[in-house]
């Protein structure tokens, strides 16, 4: 005799309204919560105005300004960030941003993929699509990242072994995945730099405990997409075959 089954399908989780928006591509969590505070968002015909108030993606209606909430096309673009600018939206302190490059633009909601500190300069990404980005971000999938640092000093064997090897650096062990000398004058030196993974300012502050001045920081290359010719403070969208290679 054949046993009637007693399972149930299991239903979505439930997240905040505002995250859920976020996480559909269409804009940040901060900018989808004032949405839905300015009565802008609606939940299976009603409208919500608590960014918290829960949902179920794929399972309830959302709307916005009336229409559907669909998933954004995802869009993933490069620029070749110039040294000055802080790698956020709106700097507390009014200091100029990466989204100046981008002001002429008839673009969606982007959102940087990590992040380049306001003296760095080089490729970063930006995009719509929050889950693609964390997986990038994460060190235990995302691409290698090489960047070019001129320092203030002449590089030894010995030097660029105790890179790869670590440095104690507060509470931690900071290292390098690999490091090489690219050439070098009377003073200085352009070395390559390989991370697996990237903790706050890592680059800097292992040269820092190495007693090296970081003249220049710029990163050329993530995973396979390089830098190449794109000029400063410029961007270009990448195909879907370089989105798919990183």
């Amino acid at each position: 005799m054949s046993r009637r089954s007693n399972s149930i399908t299991p239903q979505p989780a439930r997240h905040g309204v505002a995250r859920v928006l976020s996480k559909l591509g269409l804009a940040s969590r901060t900018q989808a919560a004032q949405w839905v505070r300015e009565g802008r968002v609606s939940v299976n015909g009603a409208v919500v105005r608590d960014p918290e108030f829960p949902v179920r993606q794929g399972v309830d209606q959302l709307n916005v300004n009336e229409r559907a909430a669909q998933a954004a096309a995802r869009i993933v673009l490069m620029l070749n960030k110039p040294r000055g600018l802080v790698t956020t939206r709106q700097d507390e302190q009014g200091r100029a941003t990466v989204y100046q490059c981008l002001a002429d633009a008839a673009l969606p909601w982007l959102a940087p993929v990590g992040r380049l500190d306001k003296a760095s300069e080089g490729l970063l990404l930006f995009c719509n699509d929050p889950v693609w980005a964390a997986r990038l971000t994460d060190p235990a999938s995302g691409p290698d990242k090489i960047y070019h640092v001129q320092i203030g000093a002449v590089p030894d064997a010995a030097l660029l072994a105790k890179l790869t090897r670590g440095v104690r650096v507060g509470d931690e062990t900071l290292q390098f995945k690999s490091a090489r000398c690219l050439r070098a004058g009377l003073k200085n030196a352009w070395l390559e730099v390989t991370l697996d993974e990237g903790r706050n300012r890592q680059i800097r502050r292992v040269l820092e405990a190495c007693d090296l001045s970081v003249l220049r920081l710029v990163r050329v290359a993530i995973g396979m997409l390089t830098l190449g010719k794109l000029p400063k403070g410029k961007w270009r969208l990448l195909s879907e075959q370089e989105i798919a290679a990183l």
